[in-house]
């Protein structure tokens, strides 16, 4: 009997062995899936009817996924092979703010996720983007000013923070920013530029190499500060840009090693092509992909892991990150990092995701390139050769930023100002074009061999009365030095705690400072106060190698600019006859210590070296 006894056994393991294999059970729990993260963490109701949220975890592969809240159904998922993310494709039809409860199913175990759905703010007056009547000014944060001395030093941070170091942090941050409002809305800027403050790589001060396209970086602050600054900012009538790159991640961003798809990056860290920084292939109809592959797919610096935003679902995951930001801040726009070293198929599509909720955001893109057939080429408003509008609504006016810095500090022929403008009709919208005389790239104008507080001020003049959107780099308006970068991003003065002066106000500047900042804010009151310095129509008048006159004309206004770029005194007789100052009576000063009259067909002005005159014409 007993040995009957062993035989069944026996058959029954046989026969168990003989099944098929089935997952473990609940029992073991390495295999139950786990979810550490979820990107974009919340969402809004009565916003996009579709969302695809992308879980970051382990055990996700073959995960079914139910929901449990009416008016959130799940439409589809797709895992990596490894298991360590899922896409999941949602379908919101709930009009009511709820938390969305989830729930993964595998044959190992379960959990459970929850995704807040929000009610949206009063979006009336929101959202509408920059415009010719703006004055947008950079800030880089870590370098701006220091409100929260606790976040210098966050915990868990690897990041130098040393303000003696011109690489490691220096302590700026979003309330620095936030308690210097007053200081920009005086000023007379109307829009707020902000490096990126997403978090970072800690070794990285700057911004520019995120880790998390979901969080702040700890050393800015937190997301009530953020919200707090943007708000504070609309209540003085300011605007603000988040700074996008959308290009590389940093190189410590799990995705380098890890990515979400087989096709998320181009290349691996040990195996990439090197970087190219030009962009003549990329507008050349007749250029092979040799010519622009390494552009659109090279690792900057060989080191920051280059996005491949041509993946469907890494585009759909940037498109819904920029809607999270701008609904989560109350955005106005966007300046695009690194516009060109994405593909224009990519951007076409992620700005008609964006416009679709947000029909008048807009974006400045960053093609820092000084010729205009190659930065008119990525504009936005008509297709190119390639069939593709790429949506960008302006880019930075790079070919004016280097003329302007040739003309005034080196002495150029004013005719390179001059072939500059004439390169506009190259632009679907070239009085959208945005301005500047340098940023936080460029070694500061007054540091440029051969530059000084005069020819600041001469550039900033001509910067902020010709055509275009204008932007300020932080500290140029006290007429701040410095080199090469990373010494092009000295500590604002007054805005960290022991600075010995606080050029925030008047009295802690020195006189030149003080005489540069005056200048500006005069400048900046007269382009507020007269509308044809904002979007009137430019005229060229007259220009030689040393002078420039041109009018800014409204059917209501006419005013003409005349701008002595020589080393001294030049009495100037100006032909105007077929000009639309041939039937000009009567000039008045506006700006300026001089003084214009119309005598036999010439307007006759007397003017002090590297200066510029104001007059309204009637």
């Amino acid at each position: 009997m007993k040995n009957k006894r062993t035989i069944a056994l026996l058959l029954i393991v046989v026969c168990l062995l003989a099944l098929p294999a089935w997952p473990q059970s609940d029992a073991r729990a390495g295999q139950v899936p786990v979810v550490r993260k979820i990107d974009p963490p919340n969402w809004w109701v009565n916003y996009t009817p579709e969302l695809t949220l992308l879980l970051t975890g382990e055990n996700l592969s073959g995960a079914r996924v139910v929901s449990a809240s009416k008016g959130v159904g799940v439409v589809g998922t797709d895992a990596s092979s490894n298991g360590h993310y899922l896409f999941l494709r949602l379908k919101v039809s709930s009009s009511r703010p709820a938390t969305a409860q989830l729930k993964l199913n595998t044959a190992s175990g379960s959990t459970s996720v929850q995704l807040p759905l929000l009610a949206r703010a009063d979006s009336r007056g929101r959202f509408e983007g920059f415009s010719r009547d703006d004055v947008i000014y950079l800030i880089m944060p870590d370098r701006f000013a220091d409100a929260d001395p606790s976040n210098d030093r966050p915990a868990g941070s690897t990041g130098v923070y040393d303000r003696g170091k011109p690489m490691a942090y220096h302590g700026g941050d979003l309330r620095g920013i936030r308690e210097h409002l007053a200081y920009l809305h005086d000023l007379g800027v109307t829009t707020l530029w902000l490096t990126p403050v997403w978090k970072n790589t800690d070794t990285d001060y700057h911004g520019y190499h995120v880790v998390d396209f979901y969080a702040l970086d700890d050393h800015m602050g937190s997301m009530q500060e953020y919200q707090a600054l943007v708000a504070d900012a609309h209540k003085l009538g300011m605007k603000v840009l988040i700074d996008y790159v959308v290009n590389h991640t940093g190189p410590h961003h799990p995705w380098a090693n890890d990515p979400p798809t087989a096709t998320w990056l181009h290349g691996t860290p040990a195996h990439h092509l090197e970087p190219a920084y030009t962009f003549s292939g990329l507008v050349d109809p007749h250029a092979s992909p040799r010519e622009y592959l390494a552009t659109l797919e090279g690792w900057f610096a060989s080191k920051l892991p280059d996005l491949n935003p041509d993946d469907p679902a890494l585009a759909l995951y940037l498109a819904q990150n920029a809607m999270w930001w701008t609904e989560t801040a109350q955005l106005d726009g966007f300046r695009l990092d690194t516009f060109p070293y994405s593909s224009r198929q990519f951007w076409s599509g992620w700005h008609e995701r964006l416009r679709h909720v947000y029909p008048r955001i807009n974006g400045i893109g960053e093609v820092a390139d000084g010729d205009s057939t190659i930065t008119s080429f990525f504009e936005g408003g008509r297709k190119q050769f390639d069939g593709i509008d790429s949506g960008l609504a302006t880019v930075f006016d790079f070919p004016l930023c280097y003329a302007l810095r040739d003309v005034v500090i080196k002495g150029a022929p004013m005719q390179k100002i001059v072939d500059v403008l004439r390169h506009d009709e190259l632009y679907t919208h070239p009085e959208m074009l945005v301005t500047f005389i340098g940023n936080h790239d460029d070694r500061r104008f007054v540091s440029e061999e051969g530059s000084n507080p005069a020819k600041l001020k001469a550039a900033l003049s001509l910067l902020l009365t010709l055509r275009g959107i204008p932007q300020i780099y932080s500290g140029d308006e006290i007429g701040m030095p410095g080199g090469d970068d990373p010494d092009n991003r000295r500590d604002f003065p007054g805005g960290f705690p022991g600075d010995p002066r606080n050029a925030f106000t008047a009295s802690g500047r020195t006189a030149e400072q003080q005489d540069v900042f005056a200048y500006v804010q005069s400048l900046l009151a007269l382009r507020k106060g007269h509308a044809a310095l904002r979007t009137g129509k430019q005229w060229h008048i007259g220009w030689d190698d040393t002078y420039y006159a041109f009018l800014r004309e409204l059917p209501e206004e006419k005013l003409l600019v005349v701008y002595n770029n020589a080393p001294k005194t030049l009495e100037l007789n100006i032909p105007v006859e077929n000009t639309p100052l041939e039937t000009a009576h009567q000039l008045q000063t506006m700006f300026g210590n001089t003084s214009a009259e119309l005598v036999t067909g010439k307007v006759h002005v007397s003017l002090p070296a590297q200066t510029i005159a104001v007059f309204s014409v009637r």
